[in-house]
């Protein structure tokens, strides 16, 4: 099989559906507006461009929320996908909300920090999301919802997900598809939880091996030992399921212990689609 090529996307009809998808999920919740966490990587790039299609320019706020340790590249990139896509935009340093904490914590691992730098950022967007009135859009990509290569309630959290179901590599297919520049797809990804933090470095793998393998598992439904004979290392086959295994907990609703004959988020789930 040439995962390569099965991971290739038609993407004038993803970005159709990728679009309709948020147009239609935003409305039917009553909104006409949308915000978003714009940080300058590809990720939130594009769904910035999605929903300005989707919404209108007019109708979408990309929030900038540098830390002191930010790259100055990323303040660059995202005035530049502001001034693409033509959106509002607004930047909020979150140094003065975070640093308190910080401080009376001064022995706190790099990887306390970048979840608090994500949840910051997830306050304010939320926040804004109230006075903009509009729903927050997710930049949370297959990859990394699947590896649990995220913050819970920071840079995982949000109302509707437009890149949810497109691995890394077919989320940089569609940002070119979109016209994201190239410098942006090309960068090495970070969330710049901390300088000199990239996501594949931390990962220890690249986003073109895994998502490969991921293809196999996910989506062929392969079994380990299936995805060992089509010539991946037993080792990186076991971490891989290890994570997606032990990050289940991110990509669900908290488990509800069951004393009703229906409880909320396994038997009661198909009202929302009442009245719309």
């Amino acid at each position: 099989m040439d995962i390569t090529t099965k991971l290739l996307l038609n993407t004038e009809v993803t970005r159709r559906v990728l679009v309709a998808f948020l147009r239609r999920e935003l409305t039917r919740f009553g909104f006409e507006r949308a915000v978003l966490g714009l940080s300058g990587g590809v990720d939130s790039s594009l769904s910035c461009f999605l929903a300005a299609e989707a919404m209108g320019a007019e109708n979408v706020l990309a929030l900038f929320m540098p830390y002191r340790t930010s790259a100055a590249e990323g303040a660059e990139d995202a005035q530049r996908v502001i001034e693409i896509t033509g959106v509002s935009s607004k930047s909020v340093d979150i140094a003065p909300m975070l640093d308190p904490y910080l401080e009376q914590h001064p022995q706190m691992s790099n990887v306390q920090r970048g979840n608090l730098m994500a949840r910051m950022r997830m306050i304010v967007l939320y926040d804004h999301s109230v006075s903009w009135n509009g729903l927050v859009v997710g930049t949370s990509n297959k990859t990394e919802l699947l590896l649990g290569y995220g913050t819970l309630f920071g840079d995982m959290a949000s109302a509707v997900n437009p890149l949810g179901d497109l691995y890394k590599t077919q989320l940089r297919q569609m940002a070119r598809a979109v016209g994201v520049p190239e410098a942006i797809v090309l960068k090495p990804p970070s969330a710049e939880l901390w300088a000199g933090q990239t996501d594949e470095g931390e990962l220890g793998f690249t986003y073109a091996e895994v998502d490969e393998l991921l293809y196999l598992l996910v989506d062929e439904r392969y079994a380990p030992e299936e995805a060992v004979a089509a010539g991946f290392e037993a080792q990186f086959v076991d971490t891989v399921i290890r994570r997606i295994r032990t990050a289940q907990f991110k990509r669900m609703l908290p488990v509800i212990a069951k004393v009703s004959r229906r409880d909320v988020g396994h038997d009661f789930l198909y009202p929302r689609d009442w009245g719309t």
